[in-house]
């Protein structure tokens, strides 16, 4: 026989999560450090912003400052910060990174199913599992709070989402590694936010974004549409720009399978347009690409967005600025979901890096709103069941669930903590506010 490694058996596994209790308590979760914070969080922003778009980084904090979950949106390089400074478990998996309540939703598959999943990867990096878990708590007590939920309601789905969390990671422990690899979580459907999102994703077909954003080019019939311009959030690039972002894609093609990129090549591209999107990502380049296959109405829109390094990065002893971080992303998201968007890649231009997906294909994400009444517990649950998934892929159920046990202490320590981060995020979203950063 030929001589192997040892291999860590199920129970090994179980027995190192296990261990990981005396480097930090399941308890000490509730910990919050916020004097040890490196930078006050005006600063932490201000060195996040560095080389965006000038002009829109003030349309990035009055979007910030509208909420206080809105500005939590926008802060993760804050709370990557707190965070660096808390005792960790040191059990990692692929983190999505910015892990909070809008940032799932609903997409195409690539067989054109509607799948509900994590759909945002820009922070995505190896690290600590409980970073996206103490993410996703405090942005449940955010939301919570917005959608008019008491303080018990507010804690007690926090508490549910990490029952939840830590039930399917046994579940996985049940289950061979290729079940786990291949696992769907069901039920989707019966939670009413997530039904919801499914049918604005059904409504958000290509021709509805060709409505959407484009309009004719003049008033003669049959005139060929271009971008509308609807400033500051979509406005039609000048045509020197539009032919180095329409080169970028002979890259990113080389990042594609082959059968995508026959597929892309019966597109012709017709328009670029720059697209202000999301809030974190404010400044940072955006571009949309209108293309056309067989006629009019048969449109395809890519989305080519600027990356930068995660905000973890620095706070991460083994981690090192990624070689690409369009590549980084994108290797995060196919790491984390089941199925991804089949025009998955990434390129560059002028010394940026790119991500490049389709943009808006059947794509459905959760109002606040839609938290109000049950809606928040209901969601919760569904929270616990992706995020574990995408814990469990890219790291190990076995170590992961030897560490929660059976989650209850657990789960109390992070409801601790979502509050204590909630209350936090809105003192800072007052510093913010009182900064004069936000105002027009």
């Amino acid at each position: 026989m030929v001589p192997l490694m040892h291999w860590a058996t199920p129970e090994e596994r179980r027995s190192l999560g296990q261990s990981r209790r005396k480097q930090v308590g399941r308890q000490q979760h509730t910990e919050l450090k916020i004097k040890a914070r490196p930078s006050p969080a005006l600063t932490l922003l201000e060195r996040a912003e560095r080389g965006r778009v000038p002009s829109l980084v003030k349309l990035k904090h009055q979007m910030m400052a509208q909420s206080p979950f809105s500005y939590f949106r926008g802060a993760v390089p804050v709370m990557a910060a707190d965070l660096s400074v808390l005792p960790n478990t040191g059990i990692v998996s692929q983190l999505c990174g910015d892990a909070h309540v809008r940032n799932l939703g609903a997409f195409a598959a690539p067989d054109g199913r509607l799948v509900f999943d994590i759909n945002d990867f820009d922070e995505s990096i190896r690290g600590p599992f409980e970073w996206d878990l103490k993410r996703m708590a405090a942005s449940l007590v955010l939301a919570g709070r917005e959608s008019g939920h008491k303080e018990a309601s507010t804690h007690a789905a926090v508490e549910y989402f990490i029952e939840c969390y830590s039930a399917q990671m046994r579940a996985f422990t049940r289950m061979t590694i290729l079940e786990v690899g291949h696992f769907s979580v069901h039920r989707l459907d019966s939670a009413e936010p997530v039904h919801d999102a499914l049918l604005k994703a059904e409504r958000a077909k290509p021709l509805h974004i060709l409505e959407l954003l484009t309009e004719p080019a003049s008033n003669k019939p049959g005139a060929p549409r271009r971008f509308k311009e609807i400033k500051p959030m979509l406005t039609r690039v000048p045509g020197s720009l539009a032919v180095k972002v329409l080169a970028a894609l002979a890259p990113y093609r080389q990042t594609l399978e082959p059968q995508r990129v026959h597929l892309l090549s019966l597109y012709r591209p017709i328009d670029v347009a720059f697209k202000v999107v999301g809030t974190g990502s404010v400044g940072l380049r955006d571009y949309c690409i209108y293309l056309e296959g067989n006629g009019p109405r048969d449109p395809l829109f890519l989305q080519m967005k600027e990356e930068a390094d995660s905000a973890y990065t620095p706070y991460l002893p083994d981690a090192h600025p990624a070689r690409h971080n369009g590549q980084r992303t994108v290797e995060g998201q196919r790491a984390t979901q089941v199925q991804s968007d089949p025009f998955l890649g990434w390129t560059h231009m002028d010394g940026r890096d790119y991500l490049v997906r389709q943009l808006n294909d059947h794509k459905g994400s959760i109002d606040l709103a839609d938290m109000a009444g049950g809606g928040l517990v209901a969601y919760a649950e569904i929270c616990g069941e992706l995020l574990a998934r995408g814990h469990a892929r890219s790291g190990d159920p076995f170590v992961i669930g030897g560490y929660l046990g059976n989650g209850g202490g657990f789960a109390e320590a992070l409801a601790k903590f979502g509050s204590l981060y909630a209350d936090q995020t809105e003192k800072d979203w007052q510093a913010l506010r009182r900064s004069g950063k936000a105002k027009a």
